[in-house]
């Protein structure tokens, strides 16, 4: 359990120390390397033998004594060469990943992990589930306390991508997705404003369970093994806890109980309450993803992701093939991604695909005609990937067919040349947003344990005179460009409801600045709600460079050079030249104000524009 309690340090107790070091640091020509920052540390200790100062302790020395002692006047930009990781947060926003708790999964896959700590498909080793298992998978702490991280080290907390990961969400109940969701924006505000709540969460979660208040505390306590399904051992374990939610849902649902911090319920009217705060919040949702199975979303689902402010979807694709999934005992076939993809082309949805290549009863050239469809047919063409090659786990019943000699874990060289020749065929418009899983090498029982093989297939792309030109490898990242180093670029594809139309801002060298995702629907495609009858959809507005505050300014820098707005305004006169009457945007909570100050106005799920009349005079940058 999360103990809150933790070392004040004091910078002005250290000023004689930290000032000089603070000043070797910010007047470096560029950012220190790590070897450079270690070698500097041990140069500057503290006093009396007390070790040595951490990047938090630099971060609010810099915020105190700027403009002090000869260092420069504050400025957020020269966080930079503080920040540890700072590639975090070179997209433009900071992402904020919290896990769900163990639940039952309507799914048996034969190569997902059973680790009854975790929620389905997630290892207890895993970085984010660590963070998750020590604040007991309660949404407030793991938010409020990944904030925090996030700020002592030098990040910027302003605009803030919510990723909830574990398991699969629409399968959870909506009672418990709508508290979720709501505790999160709870710990967003909270922590926007400076206060904090957790010592109360942490009693309410004491009070709740005999086992101090971590619901994962007992499968530890009592040395449960997996005899049964993942399933029937989790209902087994939490079962009282379900019910007891149940109950107390239901009892305060009809006002005969009060709630308490903990309770896994709230209200849609709390949830709308929550989002309202949020749209003019210190610390903004930018964007709203869950994950979810193509076999559980419905027009239904899809209504209600959205209606809890989602903007973004990871699905499993894992594969295209129906034998593949038939034999991974995956629990839905092709079909079902073709479905489920529409519906939520149709809503506006961002899709984020999950691939697995080396499943059981597939081949290198099998995974690689897989991939070539996953581009080659409109149904798919997804806007961001996963790629996760099967890792052999020990929880997993794929351990039968390995121990059996039916399945086999592709060799180092085998690997390398598929994701090469996968990373070939990835086009612009597609984010690489992860390649291999990050589990930790001691949990895999055999196949590759290289957690940087992207860089691997970088190297080889490079030596054989070629290169990756998905969206990641083009990012702009800290470069400063002029207004005339851009030029705006559309490519066009087709999908299943329509015609997709992919703008961006790229240099000479096609390094990417900006984009703007354009859904352009065939005239008799139904609309899913009555609001986008007649209209256009922007999926997504980009811009990439270093994660700036609200309002911050940064000269030079792609975030802050007017990209997005001439990206809408281009977005928009393509829409009416194609006979659109309105522009639709699914928005995040927390960038409706920035849609407002552009022409757009609310509506239910949306918010809209009239194309009526133009609402800028089109950019001097002409489209390629």
């Amino acid at each position: 359990m999360l103990n809150n309690r933790k070392y004040e340090f004091d910078p002005e107790a250290h000023r004689e120390q930290l000032i000089p070091l603070l000043k070797v640091i910010l007047d470096a020509p560029r950012r220190l390397s790590p070897r450079e920052h270690q070698q500097l540390m041990r140069r500057y200790p503290k006093p009396a033998g007390e070790g040595f100062y951490s990047l938090a302790n630099l971060v609010d020395a810099w915020r105190l004594f700027a403009g002090q002692g000869g260092l420069p006047p504050y400025d957020q930009a020269m966080l930079f060469k503080l920040r540890r990781k700072p590639v975090r947060t070179m997209s433009g926003v900071t992402p904020l990943t919290v896990l769900t708790k163990p639940f039952p999964c309507p799914g048996t896959c034969i190569f997902c992990p059973n680790d009854l700590r975790m929620p389905k498909s997630y290892l207890a080793d895993e970085p984010g589930a660590q963070r998750a298992e020590k604040n007991a998978f309660d949404p407030y702490l793991q938010s409020w306390t990944r904030l925090q991280t996030y700020h002592n080290l030098g990040h910027s907390t302003d605009k803030i991508e919510i990723i909830i990961l574990g398991g699969t969400w629409s399968f959870y109940p909506e009672t418990y997705q709508i508290w979720f969701i709501k505790r999160i924006f709870d710990a967003m505000h909270d922590f926007g404003k400076g206060i904090d709540r957790r010592e109360s969460v942490i009693a309410a979660l004491r009070q709740k369970s005999q086992f101090a208040g971590a619901p994962v505390s007992r499968v530890k306590l009592l040395g449960i093994e997996l005899t049964a399904s993942y399933n029937q051992t989790v209902q087994d374990i939490y079962a009282a806890e379900m019910h007891r939610s149940r109950g107390q849902a239901q009892a305060i649902a009809s006002g005969l109980r009060e709630r308490s911090l903990v309770d896994e319920f709230a209200t849609w009217t709390e949830l709308e309450a929550a989002q309202h705060e949020n749209e003019t919040a210190a610390c903004r949702s930018v964007g709203l993803v869950i994950e979810t199975r193509p076999d559980h979303i419905s027009q239904e689902e899809v209504i209600r992701v959205r209606r809890l402010g989602g903007t973004k979807v990871q699905i499993g694709f894992q594969s295209l093939n129906d034998r593949v999934l038939a034999l991974n005992k995956r629990g839905h076939d092709v079909a079902a991604t073709r479905r489920a993809l529409r519906l939520l082309r149709t809503a506006g949805f961002k899709l984020h695909a999950h691939w697995m290549p080396n499943l059981y009863g597939s081949s290198p050239q099998a995974d690689l005609d897989d991939f070539t469809k996953l581009f080659d047919d409109p149904d798919f063409r997804p806007d961001e990937l996963k790629i996760y090659p099967c890792s052999l786990i020990e929880s997993a019943e794929l351990m039968q067919q390995y121990q059996a000699g039916d399945w086999r874990p592709y060799s180092h060289d085998e690997l390398l040349e598929l994701l090469v020749a996968c990373f070939k065929q990835t086009p612009e418009y597609c984010r690489l947003t992860r390649v291999i899983r990050d589990i930790p090498g001691t949990d895999i029982v055999d196949g590759n344990k290289v957690t940087n093989f992207r860089q691997l297939v970088e190297r080889e792309l490079a030596r054989r005179g070629d290169k990756c030109v998905d969206i990641r490898a083009r990012e702009i990242r800290r470069k400063k460009v002029a207004g005339e180093d851009l030029r705006l670029d559309r490519q066009r594809y087709r999908s299943s409801i329509g015609e997709e139309v992919f703008l961006q801002f790229i240099t000479d060298q096609r390094d990417i600045a900006g984009f703007l995702r354009l859904s352009l629907p065939d005239p008799d495609d139904a609309a899913l709600l009555p609001e986008l009858r007649g209209c256009a959809m922007i999926r997504e507005v980009h811009v990439y460079g270093l994660a700036l505050g609200i309002g911050a300014m940064d000269k030079g820098r792609a975030q802050h050079a007017g990209l997005g707005t001439r990206l809408i305004e281009a977005a928009a006169r393509i829409s009416a030249q194609r006979g659109y009457q309105r522009l639709a945007v699914i928005s995040a909570i927390g960038t409706r104000e920035y849609y407002r100050k552009r022409g757009f106005t609310d509506g239910e799920l949306y918010q809209l524009r009239d194309l009526c009349q133009p609402k800028a005079q089109e950019s001097t940058h002409r489209l390629e």
